[in-house]
């Protein structure tokens, strides 16, 4: 059996870049036994039989966030032969706190250094042989991003892991006074029941009252209540908690150690990070750099260099390609029309139309990977943490929203880390609203088809799913089950480099690979159903056109419902229901309905056919409705999963199509007053509408009154 070694540290230390560095092709992504939280493991490249586990990011192993909990019981129950904590040198305090929580563990433990090369680059000198002395574990200097000092990290880390077995020495690090005369009475109290090297651990944690190392522990009642006595001794004669004591007690040590092998250079330099920040970050600046970033973005990967190759894949690719070849070939093999029909018709053009946007989606991808790995977007986590919390969400809610620009499945995911049950149910209810990958298929469509691919299109979809969620935000709070203040928000902001070319292209594919995936299994089974129901009736009779089809008249018998919306035919009808199975198959409706196997040379043949059937107006409610109401079925599963309840769900995707609803017949309605083809009826109900919404933002939070009341 190989060894297996975990990493270990804080958020944006530079674990998932090393972790990719060790394992390259060689790692396999599931969930973690009973939770959906993302389990990174792998195969060391220089030697296969070694396991590399990458847990999760966090800030100690105290069982405040579901990260935290699951990297420690892998710790304690797993007992992997070696961990490597990577610490962020660039900031030493705040992540020794981890390592000295690591340390009393008894697995040995090798600290990695990384961006040593930002650490050189200022000037600053960090005393390695003191620090490994004083922790009691191998220290070593590396950089991540440059690959440097990271085979001699891993040949002490397999070191380590195979002498795991060896006696460990008593730790380094012991308290002062009070605290470790407690510590070591909660030690003896634990007999045999802990190995002899795991004793410390649990002693702290003990002392700390962590409920969930108690429960995992058969100790009597009498043990228990001699612990207790231990525990309220040293908080009388300390007066504090006693969590707070063995805090204190980290932090005492850990500046007494960077004293002794930190040297910085310059005591007052303002680094380069900080001088970003104070433009980037500025209260008045923040919100419209952000805007302007984000614009830029939509308009290089939707309007210019991902339009120029997503038209060549439409166009030539399929277009000129693909579909004239295999309708070619099939002919030639004297195939049967229906299976002709199925194979151009249905699997080839639908999936084509899909997959054609992937070029626009990686663009995209890049981008925002770009923007990730550099740390802006953990400053706009920060910067609408301030807005956020003003309407009743934590900026930890931003975290699932941004993640859900790439997938809302992972997005949903993510408010695991948000502790207050009643703020992570509404952002699982607003996180896909931001408009994922799957969604820019149809803002591209669209916005080329009917709104003569104005730039504006694209960026105006991700502020309407900001402003939807901020929206929500306000009015959910005014109710009796959001009511209260939102989670805290602490989180470390790296500093600003320049991401591996890699990294960029890892996340980009990632991303991109999981949308290629779903258009080869779900959106060709649905292509499928799509083309055999639009050319077959109820009695089974081939049909042209789409007339008297199955499909048609489904779609006849629920259009009615998007009247008001400005897209009430059976095509516009069949292809958002569809989108709930996927949102992609509204563009693969499309491309089978409106015959883009038939699509011309030049390209512009399937555009006249929407724009005969859908104003540029009408087009633009369908495109809100799409980005605002219910997700794929796959992120309902995810919700499902998340709430755990199913009354949270409905109530979920119950209020995601009303509110979709409610968005576009405003959007559509009011549009048609001020062009002059305003109907009277759908004018009065918009307005009645906008005036509930108002009402509903403006209206005092009775809710909150009674809380602080009490």
């Amino acid at each position: 059996m190989g060894l297996t070694i975990a990493l270990a540290g804080n958020p944006n230390s530079g674990k998932s870049t090393l972790f990719n560095l060790l394992t390259g092709a060689n790692q396999y992504v599931g969930n973690w036994p009973g939770v959906t939280v993302e389990k990174k493991e792998g195969k060391l490249k220089s030697d296969k039989s070694v396991n590399i586990t990458d847990l999760p990011g966090i800030y100690s192993l105290s069982p405040y966030s579901l990260e935290e909990v699951i990297s420690r019981n892998y710790l304690l129950q797993e007992k992997p032969d070696a961990v490597i904590n990577i610490i962020d040198a660039t900031n030493l305090e705040r992540n020794l706190f981890l390592t000295t929580q690591l340390i009393e563990l008894g697995i040995p433990v090798v600290v990695a250094l990384n961006m040593i090369d930002v650490v050189k680059k200022n000037g600053d000198i960090i005393n390695v042989p003191y620090l490994s002395g004083k922790l009691g574990c191998p220290v070593y200097e590396i950089s991540a991003a440059k690959n440097t000092g990271v085979d001699e990290l891993v040949k002490a880390a397999v070191a380590a892991a195979g002498n795991k077995d060896a006696k460990k020495a008593d730790p380094l690090h012991i308290f002062t006074g009070v605290a470790e005369h407690a510590v070591a009475h909660i030690e003896e109290s634990l007999g045999d029941k802990i190995p002899e090297n795991e004793k410390r651990f649990y002693a702290v944690k003990l002392f700390e009252r962590d409920s969930k190392i108690k429960n995992s522990i058969s100790l009597d009642a009498g043990t228990l209540a001699h612990i207790e006595e231990h525990i309220v001794e040293a908080e009388k004669e300390l007066d504090d908690d006693s969590e707070s004591i063995v805090t204190n007690e980290r932090y005492i040590y850990i500046t007494d150690l960077i004293k002794g092998c930190y040297k910085k250079k310059n005591k007052v330099l303002v680094s380069s990070s900080d001088k970003i920040d104070k433009i980037v970050t500025n209260r008045f600046l923040a919100l419209p750099i952000f805007a302007l970033i984000m614009f830029v973005v939509y308009y290089i990967s939707v309007t210019t260099v991902g339009t120029i190759v997503t038209d060549w894949t439409n166009d030539v690719l399929f277009g000129e390609w693909i579909i004239p070849a295999a309708a070619g070939f099939l002919e030639g093999i004297g195939c049967a029309a229906w299976l002709s029909g199925l194979i151009v018709d249905g699997i080839i053009s639908g999936v084509g139309a899909v997959l054609g946007f992937v070029p626009q989606m990686l663009v995209l991808f890049i981008m925002l990977a770009f923007l990730e790995e550099c740390g802006y977007m953990a400053r706009i986590a920060f910067i609408l943490d301030r807005i956020f919390r003003r309407f009743g969400l934590s900026g930890k809610s931003f975290i699932p929203m941004l993640i859900g620009t790439g997938c809302g499945i992972p997005g949903v995911m993510a408010s695991r880390t948000i502790e207050n049950e009643r703020d992570r149910r509404m952002t699982i209810m607003t996180t896909t609203f931001m408009p994922c990958g799957a969604k820019l298929p149809i803002i591209a469509l669209i916005s080329g088809a009917l709104l003569n691919g104005e730039w504006w299109v694209a960026p105006s979809a991700y502020f309407v799913g900001i402003a939807a969620i901020i929206v929500s935000g306000i009015m959910l709070k005014k109710t009796k089950m959001f009511a209260g203040d939102p989670s805290p928000f602490v989180m470390e902001l790296p500093a600003y480099h320049l991401p591996t070319v890699g990294a960029v292209l890892r996340s980009m594919w990632e991303r991109g690979w999981s949308f290629i995936k779903k258009a080869g299994t779900i959106i060709l089974a649905s292509t499928i159903v799509i083309w055999f129901t639009s050319s077959f009736s109820w009695s089974l009779q081939a049909v042209e056109n789409y007339e008297g089809s199955i499909l048609e008249s489904i779609g006849s018998a629920i259009s009615w419902i998007f009247l008001p919306l400005g897209f009430g035919n059976s095509k516009a009808a069949v292809a958002t229901i569809l989108g709930l199975v996927a949102k992609e198959n509204v563009v693969g409706t499309f491309g089978i309905l409106y015959g883009f196997a038939e699509v011309a040379e030049d390209g512009m043949e399937f555009w006249p056919r929407l724009q005969a059937d859908y104003s540029a107006l009408a087009g633009y409610s369908m495109l809100i409705f799409n980005l605002l109401c219910a997700p794929c079925f796959a992120a309902i599963g995810a919700i499902k999963r998340e709430m755990n309840n199913a009354k949270w769900t409905w109530f979920a995707i119950g209020y995601q199509c009303l509110f979709a609803y409610c968005v576009s017949l405003m959007v559509y309605q009011f549009g048609c007053l001020f062009t002059g083809n305003a109907n009277v009826l759908g004018v009065i109900v918009a307005l009645v509408v906008f005036a509930a919404i108002v009402f509903q933002l403006v209206k005092p939070n009775r809710n909150e009154m009674k809380l602080s009341a009490a």
